[in-house]
């Protein structure tokens, strides 16, 4: 989709200048440039208060309208998340350009009777008033409850979990894949329905906002019990309308709730960002600088409204994302980034047929130092299951019949060396009980990971679950149109449903079972859920099979 590209004065002239020093092609290697676009956009000061200090007692409005959320789960840590914004439609969210401490505490009973961490954070205006909690010294594999206090005001009790000790030979575990929410594409119901879900991790694949506008009657949502406001009508491109977008999704009662029952994994795609872009290279053609401050503001609004911890804070442009996570000796996951590092596009990203440009050994889908990352990660893994949380389609995926079918450029098919290098990779490490998570398509897919694609009959590499969306696409459909030919085209495909919802994942030490859950329509609220499929896949033996 071709979006006009957002104006340049729209962009301070500090942050323009800064840009500049940053080529298209360069940028992450040239870190004096990236430090000055940070510094463009504001960090607190090391050390020091950056800014005047509010007294709490002064908030006159309750100030955590965004709720609370926790993420990145390990042995004995957890990462706390709110942020004040008594005002959270307005660009300063009701407050002065002040910090204010922020009070927390954790607790292993929802009551607090036993309150096993507690403290003092900053709200910083820098970080848009965002908190940031990295609570430690907690019992490993529990569940814990958590809140925060700003003055007289008291947030919500939201509950998290901690990973089990990296020894622990945990029975099983669940988890739910979620993907793709466009506001204005309909209600958050799935979010409803997960926060009632019995799981132990939510893993957001990306897609969590989309940069495009948003009416004041809020898209397919067609409000009218509400007028929101013009400001959300335009396209995303500065550091306040990223800001922005986000207090408006997360204002949404559904996805608050999910937020408060679970903690959460979450990895970007392109949305949350721009449509399509390709590392540093833009879907529209706009000056190189324009596109790394837009890439910059969308960056940094990510990590203030998302659990995640500092090394994950971007520094101008660059954000390191993906990482490793543990849950005992049963599953290790390895976030991946696809977004970042990656080829441009083959073919202008088109759909097309496998060809030179797209066949080139040298284009990379993670770049050289992530795959590294992975495969170095894999040759040391004790875990009887290894989960790839990623964006786009791995497994090969013919759009038509023909003899030499079309593929999506965008996804691992216009990538077919890195995945070649990834799967050679899996296979030299020994890892028997491989599982790649996809978001991005909104629809549900299963598929066989085969060892050659264009062999029905060769080997089984693993597995892939492809979630659908929660409300990308709108209410969608069962079969939709192209379901006979996908199905027919690709033999390794197990499943294909085209409605929203979200799916489960429970890893144990036999087999995983997928239950893909589905919403018959998302363009008016209150939804029921269902389970319309489900499938097993057993240790050592890859390959789906109906449970």
């Amino acid at each position: 989709m071709t979006i006009t590209p957002v104006l340049s004065r729209r962009h301070s002239r500090e942050l323009r200048a800064a840009a500049r020093h940053i080529g298209r092609r360069r940028f992450l290697g040239l870190t004096a440039a990236a430090a000055a676009l940070a510094f463009a956009v504001d960090l607190p000061a090391t050390g020091t208060a950056a800014a005047a200090e509010l007294d709490a007692a002064r908030i006159d409005d309750f100030p955590f309208t965004l709720g609370v959320a926790s993420g990145d789960p390990l042995p004995g840590s957890v990462v706390l998340w709110t942020r004040l914004a008594p005002a959270p439609y307005q660009p300063d969210g009701g407050l002065p350009a002040e910090r204010v401490d922020v009070d927390w505490e954790v607790a292993e009973d929802e009551a607090f009777a036993t309150v096993v961490a507690k403290g003092t954070a900053i709200a910083h205006p820098e970080f848009h008033h965002t908190v940031h909690v990295e609570a430690e010294g907690l019992a490993p594999g529990r569940v814990h409850y958590y809140r925060f206090r700003a003055g007289t005001w008291l947030s919500e009790t939201g509950r998290t979990r901690t990973a089990p000790a990296a020894d622990s030979a945990v029975s099983s575990m669940t988890l739910a894949a979620v993907s793709c929410q466009a506001y204005h594409d309909g209600y958050f119901t799935a979010h409803r329905h997960l926060a009632a879900d019995d799981v132990d991790l939510v893993l957001h694949l990306g897609d969590y906002l989309y940069e495009y506008a948003v009416d004041a009657a809020g898209g397919a949502r067609k409000y009218t019990d509400r007028v929101l406001p013009a400001l959300f009508d335009r396209e995303t491109g500065t550091l306040e309308d990223y800001r922005l977008r986000y207090a408006l999704y997360k204002t949404d009662p559904d996805l608050r709730a999910a937020h408060a029952m679970h903690p959460f994994v979450v990895t970007f795609d392109d949305h949350e960002t721009e449509n399509n872009y390709a590392a540093s290279v833009p879907e529209n053609a706009v000056p190189p600088e324009e596109f790394l401050l837009r890439r910059a503001a969308a960056y940094r609004a990510y990590w203030e409204n998302q659990p995640l911890r500092p090394p994950q804070l971007p520094v101008g442009p660059d954000m390191q994302l993906y990482r490793r996570l543990q849950w005992g000796l049963l599953a290790q996951f390895d976030v991946l980034d696809t977004r970042q590092y990656r080829s441009d596009q083959a073919y202008g990203g088109a759909k097309h047929i496998p060809g030179p440009e797209s066949e080139d050994p040298a284009r990379t889908m993670t770049g050289a130092a992530q795959e590294r990352w992975l495969l170095d990660g894999w040759s040391t893994s004790q875990a009887l299951w290894n989960v790839v949380p990623q964006q786009v389609c791995f497994s090969r995926r013919r759009l038509d019949l023909n003899p030499v079918a079309q593929l999506s450029m965008d996804a691992w098919d216009g990538y077919p060396a890195s995945r070649r290098r990834i799967l050679d990779g899996a296979t030299a490490a020994g890892i028997e009980n491989l599982m790649v998570l996809t978001g991005d398509v909104h629809v549900g897919y299963a598929f066989d990971i085969k060892d050659d694609f264009d062999d029905p009959a060769s080997r089984t590499l693993g597995t892939e679950i492809v979630t659908t969306s929660v409300t990308s696409g709108r209410d969608g459909a069962e079969r939709p149109a192209n379901w006979a030919t996908y199905t027919a085209a690709n033999p390794h495909l197990r499943f294909y449903d085209g409605r929203r919802g979200y799916t489960t994942v429970t890893l144990d030490w036999t087999r995983a079972r997928a239950d893909f859950k589905t919403l018959p329509y998302v363009t008016t609220p209150g939804a029921p859920i269902t389970t319309a499929a489900s499938f097993v896949t057993e240790v050592g033996n890859p390959g789906l099979t109906p449970a």
